[in-house]
């Protein structure tokens, strides 16, 4: 399973430089500025009884169902071909070109399906980059490597977040009137956010560029070929799931497995935001300070725990991560105030980098040569199809409980049930203490 040559520490940067810069996407787009602009004032006076909160959800629910259909067989399909490199650039500048439309939109609610349909396709392209771009990872990696490159490249991205968030904040954002930030752009017509918009494209479509450059394709898989058309691929992947079931069953328990719990952890973040201020007292100016701090604790983890993963292997970094959220998280059932809040608060974050580097190369590892496309395919199938369970139980607790406070035990069992589900998977052999030995 290691590669024939191993990957250069350039080519190592390289790989961890499209994490790095598709941060634009998910911080930027996706979660703290674009997506914010398009709901609370590009459709603030939308006519009808619909909001454009719930426009926006099901906007990028739809994605996600879109997604859970193509990813695996797009994936699959780049793997048989020896064209992952190229999946990457493809979807990249897919994704990209959409970021770039964005400019296109106007403080205007006329704009607001534009808006829809582009942040909806950008997050179907950009989910399909990252596929074939986790499957690049044993191309950069080697077993006894793997856990610290996929910790390098989870902390590039949480410091390419922060980075280009502060920039786009004290650049065009920051301070109140008619021209704000520090270049004094004007607000008129949301002219700031749309250059915004234009500025993470750009961020991110120079950082995915060494990785196309310095990290050279992967050989066709030897013993599989490009099915011919998209209804034959569906075959050829339900063929290969029968034959994966019956061969390694682990496999197929773990992408179940992480379904769960990699759902508790985008949860953390989701409503981290929102406990801290109606929950704990914090500040809403402090928030992003919060989410500045949050994002470096969760990279010094993701480095740190990358090292652990190449010693013992994975499931032994995710098993302490998980149950390092749910004591953080149980505690602050019972605390109250900032304080308590910044020190658990950042415990949950301390343990997520972690889980989220270790998950991928724990598939990475587990996946048959040359099929890791298609598996991290299938992962990001999984992970849609239960995106919706943590969310779900957050708002069940916080009505059945009257309290935003008991939305945290949704949080706690979604982290619980992942857990409960991956301690009977068998660790990968592909680790580093079974090539040391």
């Amino acid at each position: 399973m290691t590669a024939a040559c191993p990957a250069t520490r350039g080519q190592v940067l390289a790989w961890g430089l499209w994490d790095w810069g598709s941060a634009a996407y998910n911080t930027v787009i996706l979660t703290f500025v674009f997506s914010v602009y398009l709901t609370d004032t590009v459709g603030a006076d939308l006519p009808g009884g619909v909001s454009a909160n719930s426009w926006l959800a099901w906007s990028i629910g739809l994605a996600g169902l879109v997604l859970a259909v193509l990813a695996p067989v797009l994936g699959a399909r780049a793997d048989a071909a020896g064209r992952r490199r190229r999946s990457v650039a493809v979807w990249t500048a897919a994704t990209v070109v959409t970021m770039t439309g964005l400019v296109a939109v106007r403080d205007d609610h006329r704009y607001l399906a534009l808006g829809l349909v582009l942040l909806g396709l950008g997050s179907i392209f950009f989910e399909l980059a990252s596929v074939s771009y986790n499957a690049v990872l044993r191309q950069v990696s080697t077993p006894a490597t793997m856990g610290r490159v996929s910790g390098f490249g989870w902390a590039m991205g949480y410091f390419g977040g922060i980075v280009l968030l502060l920039t786009v904040y004290l650049g065009f954002i920051a301070g109140d009137g008619p021209l704000r930030g520090l270049l004094a752009v004007p607000v008129a017509d949301g002219w700031n956010i749309r250059l915004v918009a234009l500025v993470a494209a750009v961020w991110f479509a120079v950082f995915a560029v060494p990785v196309l450059v310095a990290v050279p394709e992967p050989p066709p898989a030897p013993d599989r070929r490009p099915a011919a058309g998209i209804v034959a691929s569906y075959r050829a992947l339900a063929h290969d799931l029968r034959v994966l079931y019956r061969a390694d069953r682990h496999t197929v328990w773990f992408l179940g497995a992480s379904a769960l719990f990699r759902d508790g952890l985008a949860a953390v973040f989701t409503f981290g935001a929102v406990l801290a201020v109606t929950v704990y007292g914090i500040g809403q100016g402090d928030v992003l300070v919060f989410g500045v701090v949050a994002n470096v604790v969760s990279a010094l983890g993701a480095l740190t725990a990358g090292r652990i993963d190449d010693r013992a292997g994975p499931k032994v970094v995710i098993v302490g991560s998980l149950l390092g959220m749910i004591a953080c998280a149980t505690v602050l059932l019972f605390v109250s105030g900032p304080a308590a809040f910044w020190v658990f608060g950042l415990g949950l974050c301390l343990f997520v980098g972690p889980a989220q580097s270790s998950s991928r190369t724990y598939l990475c590892r587990l996946a048959p040569p040359g099929r890791e496309g298609e598996m991290f395919g299938l992962y990001a199938t999984t992970g849609r199809a239960v995106s919706f369970l943590a969310p779900t139980l957050v708002g069940v607790f916080t009505y059945a409980f009257g309290s935003d406070r008991a939305g945290i035990v949704g949080i706690i069992v979604v982290l619980a049930a992942g857990l409960a589900a991956l301690w009977p998977v068998r660790p990968p052999v592909d680790t580093a203490t079974t090539s040391a030995g």
